[in-house]
């Protein structure tokens, strides 16, 4: 290293501070992979000498990237099962205030989110959510940004809430000799919790702006559909449709003919079989029935019912077309209709391939649709069947994910060892299906976890992070500690806004520790403050996957994250630095 520093006029400290610092860049442009920048920064520090062959690629045998790779097994099994999403409706009574339905929504979604994958909490609970907004003839966005927020500050509360509470877990044993124990956050974490919730039921709601009544909001969401024109209305004006569809509550986005888009002017004239896309607040066959057109979907079954759903990060149906429904799900469902997206683009439906965020409107029978949207990751909107549940295998899948958390509790057992055997033996079991074993992990989360534990362990060995640990040393000497561990918080939370909070972690943990160090406190005091900015993405719609997934069905702005999240955040600074301060300095 010292031939590199000699040659290039800089000190290795320097040299990791930079890779570190483009790095943040990149993570900020959203313009590359998250993954793909922490390889980027891997590359780099070996390219540099920071990093030796040897010990570039050690991430991977990281017991925080096994562990993780373990709960996303365990927490995707319970998933399927079905059981939070009964235990959840169970809990949230139908018949109460609406203030009273959204506070037990908001706590069983953050009991959840300290267990499973916060993704996989908002999953089980954003059809009900907007059960309770419906119910009360409020917008949705009276609860899916609060729902967003709660399972958020669930994952602040145990060991497995969230990666980044891991990575700080393997922080403390290289530096301190001991992990983090399992409930070690807990008494801050709840209290952020309690605090961020009763804020978010009491004011927070409150104060999300409703861009449109609620009467209307409480109406049917838009749908995207086609229609056909039969040979009974072949030669007439297209202009001659527009009162028909806008007396049938629907209003035409654009004319196809032959695969190609036809420019509807004043001359233009319809022939049999031209589509027609149409946006509606009513479904399709009562648009054909009220325009006399024809549908080109099947013919409603009652047997059968519809679904409107998200797409999340991590499905199988992303940049795939429509038809792959059906063929995922053995003919049994199909795509009878889409989300606002397909207004703007205005291209045929055939040919539409499938992004993150798309709303989909899925028909087929109640059971086929509850294995369809938990296997193919999709976030359920409206539908008033609930899953079904296959008990024998719920509470077993129960009883093993318990189990390794008794194990890990009682230190009988590692986390690596006690959630990647719970993960062994669900697939054994075949509690879960096989496919979907593998399919549960997200791997770009791994990948940018095992890529930045090395690069983050080159910035502390370098001296970069005791450089910046001396000057934030300087700047807080001689201030008590409520003003340091709120500093901490402060910081890692800002961070957190432009980093993955993975990466976030990896740069504050050893920072942290240094410190405490210098400033003579509680290193756990450190530990625990950056633990919890790293999770606080509270005001913007990119700093958390659950904060984007809500953000096209609860119509929500960039500026409305800030707006409810900003007090957000004072208070979990305050509460961090205030609890911290009273019992861990």
């Amino acid at each position: 290293m010292s031939g590199i520093a000699h040659s290039g006029g800089m000190t290795p400290a320097a040299l990791s501070a930079i890779v570190l610092g483009i790095a943040l860049v990149l993570f900020v442009s959203e313009r590359v992979r998250h993954d793909l920048v922490a390889l980027l920064a891997l590359f780099a520090c070996l390219a540099l000498g920071l990093v030796t062959p040897q010990t570039a690629f050690v991430g991977m045998a990281d017991p925080a990237v096994l562990t993780v790779a373990g709960i996303l097994v365990i927490g995707r099994a319970v998933e399927l099962s079905g059981i939070a999403s009964v235990i959840a409706r169970t809990v949230i009574p139908q018949r109460a205030p609406f203030t009273v339905r959204l506070a037990l929504l908001l706590v069983v979604s953050a009991a959840l989110s300290a267990f499973m994958n916060n993704i996989a909490a908002l999953v089980i609970t954003m059809p009900i959510a907007a059960d309770v907004a419906r119910a009360a003839r409020r917008p949705p966005a009276a609860t899916l940004m609060p729902l967003a927020f709660a399972t958020i500050l669930g994952g602040m509360t145990t060991l497995i809430g969230t990666p980044a509470n891991l990575i700080l877990s393997s922080v403390r044993q290289k530096e301190l000799g001991a992990p983090l124990g399992f409930f070690a956050m807990t008494p801050v974490g709840a209290a952020v919790t309690a605090v961020g919730l009763l804020y978010l039921v009491v004011l927070g709601w409150r104060l999300l702006p409703v861009r449109r009544s609620s009467e209307r909001e409480t109406r049917p969401p838009w749908r995207v559909f086609e229609l056909l024109a039969p040979a009974a209305v072949a030669g007439h004006p297209v202009q001659q449709l527009f009162p028909v569809l806008r007396h049938a509550s629907a209003r035409l986005l654009a004319l196809f003919r032959d695969g190609g888009r036809v420019m509807v002017g004043t001359a233009t004239r319809l022939k049999e079989g031209d589509h027609l896309l149409v946006i509606s607040r009513v479904n399709q066959w009562i648009a054909a029935d009220r325009t006399g057109l024809d549908t080109t979907t099947a013919p409603q079954d009652e047997a059968e019912v519809t679904a409107r759903v998200a797409v999340a990060h991590g499905s199988f149906l992303i940049d795939q077309r429509h038809e792959e429904v059906p063929l995922r799900s053995d003919g049994e469902l199909r795509v009878v209709a889409v989300g606002p997206r397909a207004a703007r683009e205005r291209q045929p439906l055939t040919s539409m391939v499938i992004h993150a965020g798309d709303q989909l409107f899925l028909r087929g029978p109640p059971q086929a649709l509850s294995r369809f949207i938990a296997r193919a990751r999709l976030l359920e909107i409206d539908r008033l069947d609930p899953p079904s549940v296959a008990r024998s295998s719920s509470a077993l899948i129960l009883a093993i994910f318990v189990t390794a958390i008794v194990m890990v509790v009682a230190e009988i057992t590692t986390p690596t060892v006690a959630f990647v055997g719970a993960a062994v033996a669900v697939a054994a079991l075949r509690l879960v299906p096989a496919a979907e074993v593998y399919r549960s992990i997200d791997w770009s989360v791994l990948v940018l976890l095992a890529a930045m534990i090395p690069v983050g362990q080159s910035f502390e060995t370098t001296g970069a992070a005791a450089q910046v640990a001396q000057f934030l040393g300087r700047s807080l000497d001689g201030a008590p500690l409520f003003v340091i561990t709120g500093a901490l918080c402060a910081t890692t939370l800002l961070l957190s806004i432009f980093l993955n909070n993975v990466a976030t972690a990896v740069i504050m943990g050893p920072l942290a520790i240094e410190a405490a160090r210098l400033l003579h406190f509680s290193p756990d005091a450190a530990l625990l403050a950056v633990l919890i900015g790293a999770s606080s993405d509270f005001l913007t719609p990119i700093g958390h996957h659950n904060n984007l997934l809500v953000m096209a069905p609860g119509g929500y702005r960039f500026t409305d994250y800030c707006r409810m999240g900003g007090i957000l955040v004072l208070l979990v600074v305050g509460t961090t630095a205030a609890t911290l301060s009273g019992g861990l300095g």
